[in-house]
């Protein structure tokens, strides 16, 4: 994943952002936000959005039953999506192609100040048919490296605490890319 996983966006969407080779022209688009309920508090800078959360900026969609942002003193934001019943969801265009990045997680996390995005428990990551997974995936947009790991206190003898990668052959003339 190159550029941003999820990158800065506007002051409630500063929280989430552009995944890797994420469309550039979503950056200039309107947020938009809905919810069954959204609950401000405007002294501590926290926005909650609750119930069937979607967030969509141009061909960014996020996904989830909570939604909630804080910023911080320097205007930093910080933003935690969950799911519930399933897992948190994003999916966006790559920039100059047709293909989606998409990622899934029972918690979705980004940091605006450091630009990482950490995805919790049943994380999961795919592009153009390649697609890693595991306990939890980082991904620092600055550097553009990610690490996923297994889970913690797991065997790494064990199937189900083992981090997953699926490559997927490239054609000639095809650039390859990265989950």
């Amino acid at each position: 994943m190159k550029r941003r996983f999820l990158a800065a966006a506007t002051c409630l969407l500063a929280a989430f952002s552009s995944p890797a080779l994420a469309e550039k022209a979503d950056r200039a688009q309107p947020v938009n936000i809905e919810a069954d309920r959204l609950t401000v508090d405007d002294r501590n800078k926290v926005h909650i959005f609750e119930g069937n959360v979607i967030l969509s900026q141009g061909t960014l969609t996020i996904r989830g039953d909570k939604l909630v942002v804080t910023q911080d003193a320097a205007g930093f934001q910080n933003g935690v999506a969950t799911a519930s019943k399933g897992l948190a969801t994003f999916r966006q265009r790559r920039d100059g192609s047709a293909e989606y990045v998409e990622g899934e997680a029972e918690r979705i996390e980004y940091d605006s100040r450091s630009e990482k995005a950490r995805l919790f428990n049943r994380a999961k990551v795919s592009s153009g048919g390649d697609q890693v997974s595991g306990h939890y995936i980082e991904y620092d947009a600055i550097t553009e490296n990610y690490l996923a790991t297994n889970a913690p206190g797991s065997r790494q003898g064990t199937p189900a605490g083992r981090v997953r990668a699926v490559i997927q052959p490239k054609s000639e003339g095809q650039p390859a890319g990265r989950p």
